[in-house]
C-alpha cells in the first residue's frame, strides 16, 4: 500500500513539472511568434478594460509622484518659445486674411484665458468686406484660422472655440461704409472649455503640464531624436488610458493626456505634438478616419514627424492597445504604428485633412515610402 502512495505521488510530480514546462514552453513561443489578438481602442470604440504596462527600462521616462506639490499658488514658468510651431505647417496653408486672424489670436492667447477677452481687429479688412461676398469670405477665412490655431498651439487647450463668435460691424457714413471687427464670446457666459472657470485656474494646469515637460526634456535632452521619439511614444503608451466616456472633460487635449492620464485619440495625438515641438522636432497633427481590427471606420488623429530628412507616421493611441485573449504586449505589437512609411499607413489610415466638415482641406508633408529602419 505505501508504495502504491509513493508511485501516486511521483505520477502526479511529474505531470506536474510536465504542464509547467509546456506553459513556459508556450509563453516563450507565442513571445517568438509575438501572438495576440489586438483591438485598436478610439474614438467611438468602447467596453475596453485597463491595460498595466511594464516600463521599458532604462531608456523610459520616469514622473516623480509628488511632481504637483506647490501647484496651487497657479503661477506659470517664463516659458521658452524658441521651438513653437517650428515649421507651422498649418498657418503656411492659410490665406492672407486667415494668417491675421491667427496672428492676433496668439498674440493674445494670454488674454484669452479669461474667456471673455474681445479681441479687435478694427478696420483690417475693410478691403475685403467693401467687396461682393466679403462677408461670407471673411468667415470661411476666420474658420480656417481657428482650425489651423488650435490644432497647431496644443498648448492652448483651454478654449472652446464653437463658443467664439466673429462679429462684423457696420458704420454707415456720408463717405461710405465702415466695418469693425472683432471676436468674442456672443451670447455665451464664457468661451473656456467646461472644467476651466478663471485665468488662475488655467494656470495652474499650465504650470502642472511645465513640470512633466520639464521632467521628460530633462531625461531626453542627451539622446538622438530616434530615442526622443521612441522615449516619448513609449511615456505616452504607458501612462495613459484611453477614455471611452465622451462625456468627460478634457479628453481632446493635452490637459487629460498628461494630468489626468485619459484622453481620446485626439488627446493622444495632441500631447506627442506638443512634446515634439517641445523636443524641437519637425511634427504635425493629422486628421482622418482610421478602420480597426474590427473593422469599424472611425474618425481619427495621429502625427507626422520629421526624422533623418524623411517623414514618418507615429499612431500613439493603436501602440496602446487592449491585449485579448491571453496574448502579451510584445514590441510588435507596441510599435505597429511607430515610424511607419504610407506603405504600412494607407491600409488603414486615412487622412482627410479637414478638420470640420466643410472647413479648408490642408496639405500634410510626404510620407517615406518605407518604414523607419
Amino acid at each position: 500500500m505505501k508504495d502504491k502512495i509513493i508511485t501516486f505521488i511521483l505520477i502526479l510530480l511529474i505531470i506536474i513539472i510536465i504542464g509547467g514546462i509546456g506553459s513556459l514552453a508556450y509563453i516563450v513561443y507565442a513571445e517568438i511568434m509575438e501572438e495576440g489578438t489586438i483591438q485598436i481602442n478610439f474614438e467611438g470604440s468602447g467596453g475596453f478594460p485597463t491595460v498595466e504596462y511594464v516600463s521599458s527600462g532604462k531608456d523610459s521616462i520616469k514622473i516623480d509622484d509628488n511632481i504637483f506639490e506647490g501647484v496651487d499658488e497657479g503661477t506659470t514658468n517664463e516659458k521658452n518659445d524658441e521651438n513653437t510651431q517650428l515649421s507651422r505647417y498649418l498657418y503656411n496653408q492659410l490665406d492672407d486674411t486667415a494668417k491675421i486672424i491667427y496672428t492676433k489670436l496668439y498674440q493674445e492667447k494670454d488674454e484669452l484665458k479669461t474667456g471673455k477677452h474681445r479681441v479687435d481687429f478694427g478696420d483690417s479688412f475693410q478691403k475685403l468686406l467693401s467687396q461682393d461676398n466679403g462677408e461670407n469670405e471673411l468667415k470661411m477665412q476666420y474658420q480656417s484660422a481657428i482650425e489651423a490655431f488650435i490644432y497647431e498651439n496644443p498648448d492652448i487647450f483651454y478654449l472652446d472655440v464653437t463658443k467664439m463668435y466673429i462679429n462684423i460691424e457696420k458704420i454707415t457714413k456720408i463717405t461710405g461704409t465702415q466695418y469693425n471687427v472683432f471676436i468674442d464670446n456672443g451670447n455665451e457666459e464664457s468661451y473656456l472649455n467646461e472644467g476651466f472657470y478663471s485665468k488662475e485656474d488655467i494656470e495652474k494646469y499650465e504650470t502642472q503640464i511645465e513640470k512633466i515637460k520639464n521632467q521628460i526634456l530633462e531625461q531626453v535632452k542627451e539622446k538622438e531624436d530616434y530615442q526622443k521619439i521612441k522615449m516619448i511614444h513609449d511615456y505616452l503608451v504607458d501612462s495613459i488610458e484611453y477614455e471611452n466616456d465622451l462625456t468627460q472633460n478634457n479628453i481632446y487635449n493635452i490637459c487629460g493626456a498628461l494630468i489626468n492620464k485619459r484622453c481620446v485619440c485626439e488627446g493622444y495625438a495632441k500631447a506627442f505634438q506638443y512634446l515634439m515641438t517641445e523636443v524641437g522636432i519637425e511634427n504635425v497633427i493629422v486628421i482622418g478616419t482610421g478602420t480597426n481590427s474590427n473593422n469599424q471606420t472611425e474618425n481619427h488623429a495621429w502625427n507626422y514627424v520629421e526624422l533623418d530628412g524623411k517623414w514618418y507616421a507615429v499612431d500613439v493611441t493603436w501602440d496602446d492597445p487592449i491585449i485579448t485573449n491571453g496574448g502579451s504586449l510584445t514590441n510588435k505589437i507596441k510599435y505597429a504604428y511607430f515610424l511607419k512609411g504610407s506603405e504600412t499607413m494607407s491600409k488603414n489610415h486615412f487622412s482627410s485633412g479637414r478638420f470640420t466638415e466643410n472647413g479648408q482641406i490642408f496639405e500634410y508633408p510626404t510620407l517615406s515610402l518605407e518604414d523607419y529602419k
